[in-house]
């Protein structure tokens, strides 16, 4: 398995950067992550840490060197995620839970598999033209989401679902899509994609090698988010291209079955394991969130 690959991430015009992104692989297979902690929630680079650490540390576990089911392992991954939020929020007694979008990229087979929860997109480029883009899960791509209620947000752009809240995630997942070579797949958060148009983003990923395409990219959103841009983040790879530069090359041929190479970060939240919770325990993790909000909520009170 070889291919191509350039990740970075830039704060733009916000405090601070709640977005998170990486890739890992082992011999036979490799996983993209990106996260964008949500605004309006409390610690939403957590919520984003959390995703990208959790989903990395199940493919850590499960491919050994490959994944023996692909789909699943994405499902149970984006749902480990979610779990691990708000546990996170009830151990720390928050009177809201911190909450991310996510979406995830497995390579395996020489075919490529994703998963997504919110506005955070993939596409997949061939020969410069958009074959796949991800349909954000928002009310302007799912008008009939609520349509029921007749209250229609303002802002159509509003997202319907993410991780870290107290319903249960809606995650949208792909069938198993076979590579050709010089393909290149571009995972990014809202702050790229919200600037730029799907042809530009298109055009320019085909046109270059990841090395220059994605930095150029991260620069044209900034430059047209001008000082109150939001938080830019990419991260892209290029499949098995003979005439690559490969500048940013990855090769795996070479690997051993137990040999895992990743650029996510250890470990440093205050976490903990809990990939086996069940939906009764989901329920008694949002129990102890609402409590804590009813005794925020006397203690602020007159």
């Amino acid at each position: 398995m070889k291919f191509d690959v350039f990740q970075v991430s830039r704060k733009g015009g916000r405090q601070k950067n709640e977005d998170r992104m990486g890739y890992s692989y082992t011999r036979e297979a490799g996983l993209f992550v990106l996260a964008d902690g949500m605004g309006g929630h409390p610690e939403g680079e957590v919520a984003a840490q959390i995703a990208l650490q959790a989903v990395s540390s199940m493919f850590q576990s499960k491919a050994r060197p490959r994944l023996l089911d692909v789909r699943a392992f994405l499902d149970e991954a984006v749902l480990s995620a979610h779990r691990q939020m708000l546990a996170y929020a009830a151990s720390k007694l928050m009177a809201d839970s911190p909450r991310t979008t996510v979406v995830a990229c497995v390579v395996q087979d020489g075919a490529a598999t994703w998963a997504h929860c919110g506005d955070s997109r993939l596409y997949l480029v061939r020969q410069g033209e958009m074959v796949v883009r991800t349909r954000d899960h928002s009310y302007a791509e799912y008008p009939h989401v609520g349509a029921g209620s007749g209250r229609q947000p303002v802002n159509r752009n509003v997202l319907f679902t993410c991780l870290g809240s107290p319903s249960r995630p809606m995650v949208d997942m792909s069938d198993a899509v076979p590579l050709q070579g010089g393909d290149r797949i571009l995972l990014c958060s809202d702050g790229l994609w919200s600037v730029l148009a799907d042809r530009e983003i298109a055009s320019v990923l085909g046109a270059h090698p990841v090395a220059e395409s994605v930095p150029d990219l991260v620069e044209r959103a900034l430059r047209g988010g001008g000082a109150a841009s939001d938080n830019v983040t990419a991260v892209a790879f290029e499949w098995e291209s003979a005439g690559a530069e490969a500048s940013a090359g990855v090769s795996t041929e070479n690997l051993n079955d137990d040999t895992f190479a990743s650029t996510v970060q250890g470990d440093t939240l205050d976490t903990r394991d809990t990939r086996e919770l069940d939906e009764a325990a989901i329920e008694r993790s949002i129990a102890e969130i609402n409590e804590a909000i009813r005794r925020t909520a006397r203690r602020s009170g007159p």
